[in-house]
């Protein structure tokens, strides 16, 4: 089987590749390095450096290559900081996936397309989330990861393209990108212990999350495609238990022997639980033993010492700075 998979040289999609790899796949990357990391993907895998939002090139790489599959992952993953780059959020996410749907329809090859959306699509008040609920989408991203999952509904309905959906939530572990300063608050946390920093928490840091290892969701995204029952289903992967993102603060501390130091910034607008139920995931691909979030932790951090930091500059194409977080603010002085 040929797949591609896009975003493949980032955090969940270098994961997926060596999943799909180990499955028997011959696995084409296509990611624009705008948070991935070449030294990511295994020396195998066919790299494509390039992004969905280029039409020509997606098109010519389902022509040359006649993917069986497509892992569609790439995506700027950053909830809180879409109210600020809308533009740039709905170019890549919506139409850099319409690219991809589209080549995928004229293809006439490609037998599964896999689209990772995120627990962002259902908004606030609605714990534990499950798929059943009417997705409201308080952020950008959220509202641009639904639109592609409406949109390869109608794909299914008019031109047959199956699809699987996956919405998995607060992914971490290793070759995450550390030094991102949006996203990933374990990655942030750790980052800023070994930096020598406190760690920063927007308002009282009683947010709660279930924080999911990488091993429990990437493995599941690979294998959908030879699980009959996954074809044109949604589905939350992740972890079950939420903790507060004090108590998290404690656990990243822990791993790396310091005591907790937190400075408390000013309160952003974000959903403040977020955490869903995983009755169907169970239900078509079986039970499984997830990574407590203690040892996941742990190995994550052995992990970052070993490869140190990654220092990334501040997003420099921010669009509208109207109530964005003073903290974030203060960075593009």
């Amino acid at each position: 089987m040929k797949s591609l998979v896009t975003g493949g040289a980032g955090f969940i999609g270098c994961h997926v590749v060596r999943a799909c790899q180990a499955l028997g796949h011959d696995v084409v990357v296509l990611d624009d390095l705008s948070g991935g990391f070449a030294d990511n993907l295994p020396g195998d895998a066919t790299f494509v450096d390039g992004s969905i939002a280029d039409v020509a090139l997606v098109d010519r790489l389902f022509v040359e290559h006649g993917f069986d599959h497509v892992y569609h992952l790439a995506a700027y993953a950053a909830e809180g900081l879409s109210h600020f780059i809308r533009r740039y959020n709905y170019t890549n996410n919506v139409i850099g996936s319409i690219n991809l749907i589209n080549a995928a329809i004229n293809a006439e090859t490609v037998r599964r397309f896999v689209f990772t959306s995120s627990i962002a699509v259902y908004g606030a008040g609605q714990v534990p989330m499950s798929e059943d609920m009417t997705p409201q989408p308080e952020d950008p991203y959220g509202v641009a990861k639904y639109a592609v999952e409406l949109d390869l509904r109608a794909a299914h309905e008019l031109f047959g393209l199956d699809w699987t959906v996956f919405r998995p939530h607060n992914v971490y572990g290793e070759n995450q990108n550390i030094g991102d300063r949006y996203r990933n608050v374990i990655g942030i946390f750790m980052n800023q212990i070994m930096q020598g920093k406190p760690l920063t928490v927007f308002g009282d840091g009683q947010q709660t999350r279930a924080f999911s290892h990488v091993d429990d969701v990437a493995p599941i995204i690979a294998r959908c495609v030879d699980v009959p029952g996954s074809a044109n289903g949604v589905f939350n992967v992740g972890a079950d238990r939420p903790y507060s993102v004090l108590e998290l603060a404690q656990s990243v501390s822990h791993a790396f022997g310091v005591e907790p130091h937190v400075t408390h910034l000013e309160a952003r607008k974000e959903v403040v639980h977020a955490f869903s139920s995983h009755e169907r995931v169970v239900e078509v691909f079986g039970a499984q033993d997830y990574v407590p979030l203690e040892s996941g932790v742990e190995r994550m951090a052995e992990w970052a010492q070993r490869n140190g930091a990654r220092r990334t500059r501040p997003f420099a194409a921010v669009e509208v700075l109207r109530n964005m977080p003073s903290s974030w603010r203060n960075e593009l002085a």
